[in-house]
């Protein structure tokens, strides 16, 4: 053996030898975290919760300390753990294993498969959970639409590619329907969901009666049900834009929705909480209003491609004093809010026009389209003026042009707002059926308009 084949030979075995780590040990499980002495330990470390026989039990995130005390947050049930259970540092962050093989596939919060179709290859790279944002002076200009075969959102709220938009609505109000929508008819070459503490059988659903073939070829669905531990819960929001940034850094145009942000901040209060934070509002602590805009700045463009991302939002009422809604509207560029009211009328999607906006709509579509949508919530807000009036046959006609022409127009701007879920449609055709509701108001004429 020549002296560099000796050299060479060393080498290997250097970098095939894993050294051997201090082991930590529990000292304490209390509530959903556990308290244990760790070697070395810092914020974000991962560390194996080992049994008597050595071998991993479950992963735990070092999320705070008391003293030189660890507080970790369990992604696995702390069944079987106990004060004497040794505890094993792995390194400093999480990463995870994304590739083009997740594509029509469902899979957990580590990225494991859980659909029952078998293992999933290895091919494609290492990405972190907690990765950084892009720098903000590298993100290009957003300058294009993003259609989503959704008249109501494509007319008068219109998205653009990289924009981050907020689903608003009370449980039950058709945020997953209007999701299934938007994968259906949007353009996006890749679509990553994120279901985050949903219910067991709300995933399946989702998946094989919500999505088409076409959405589940070019999707991937990460899924955390309510059932989980709150860091897993966690983790499966942060895995999903992890995936979401892997196809945007190979060029791509992806789709990134996260159903919901609610769950993922009440599972970060329930972490926070059990770690000693004190809760500031509305019983948040403040980890939670650090960690939105640490999630939600990883979308939006990039170098290479981009993500557009909607989030769904859970509130009560009009959420107007719901904390992670407030913090949420002041992240995102854009909110699209569900009105429980046009729901109980059957108006699906159930969009409220009149409370909804897209901020970066006047930069991705023509002045005309701009006009003629505020001509339309113009219509709108005048016919909810009256629109008490009208129903109890006391509204009369010649009091007010305007209202006249309102109610004139309405059961066609109607007409227009309903859509079926599985039927999206095209941008341009949306586009001209707006034009030609709205060039009747500009006729004084609403008859025989075509939607």
């Amino acid at each position: 053996m020549t002296g560099a084949q000796f050299l060479s030979e060393i080498s290997e075995r250097l970098e095939r030898h894993q050294p051997r780590r201090p082991l930590g040990q529990v000292t304490a499980v209390r509530g959903t975290v556990v308290h244990a002495h760790v070697p070395h330990g810092r914020i974000g470390a991962i560390c194996e919760l080992l049994d008597d026989a050595g071998e991993m039990l479950i992963e735990g995130q070092i999320v705070g300390f008391s003293g030189d005390t660890a507080i970790l947050s369990p992604l696995g049930s702390l069944t079987g753990i106990g004060p004497q259970t040794m505890v094993r540092p792995c390194g400093e962050g999480l990463t995870l294993r994304a590739g083009p093989d997740l594509l029509g596939r469902v899979v957990d919060a580590r990225l494991t498969p859980i659909d029952g179709a078998g293992p999933i290859s290895g091919s494609g790279r290492d990405v972190s959970a907690h990765a950084a944002a892009p720098d903000p002076m590298s993100r290009p200009v957003i300058d294009k639409p993003f259609p989503v075969g959704v008249r109501s959102i494509d007319a008068v709220a219109t998205t653009a590619i990289g924009q981050r938009v907020g689903i608003f609505g009370e449980a039950g109000g058709g945020k997953s329907t209007l999701m299934a929508s938007i994968v259906k008819g949007c353009t996006a070459q890749t679509c990553v969901i994120g279901m985050i503490g949903e219910r067991g059988r709300e995933v399946r659903e989702f998946f094989e009666h919500q999505l088409d073939d076409t959405a589940r070829r070019r999707g991937v669905i990460v899924a955390s049900t309510s059932d989980r531990p709150a860091g897993e819960r966690m983790l499966a929001a942060y895995a999903a834009t992890s995936v979401a940034e892997y196809f945007r850094d190979q060029g791509q145009n992806v789709l990134l929705l996260i159903d919901s942000l609610t769950r993922f901040a009440r599972a970060q209060r329930e972490v926070g909480l059990a770690a000693g934070e004190a809760p500031v509002r509305r019983g948040f602590p403040v980890s939670t209003f650090s960690g939105l805009p640490d999630l939600l700045e990883r979308a939006g463009p990039a170098a290479k491609g981009t993500i557009t991302a909607f989030y769904t939002v859970l509130v009560e009422g009009d959420g107007e004093d719901d904390p992670v809604a407030e913090e949420v509207r002041g992240i995102l560029d854009g909110h699209l809010v569900l009105s429980a009211e046009l729901a109980r009328e059957n108006h699906y999607p159930a969009i409220d026009l009149l409370r909804s906006r897209s901020r970066l709509m006047d930069a991705v579509v023509s002045r005309e389209h701009v006009t003629e949508a505020a001509d339309l919530r113009r219509m709108l807000a005048a016919y909810r003026d009256v629109e008490f009036l009208v129903r109890c046959g006391e509204y009369e006609a010649g009091s007010d042009p305007v209202a006249d022409r309102a109610i004139a127009l309405y059961p066609a701007i109607r007409a227009f707002l309903v859509q079926d879920a599985n039927m999206p449609q095209a941008f341009s055709d949306t586009r001209d059926q707006l034009a030609q509701i709205m060039s009747q108001l500009a006729e004084g004429n609403s008859n025989n308009v075509d939607v």
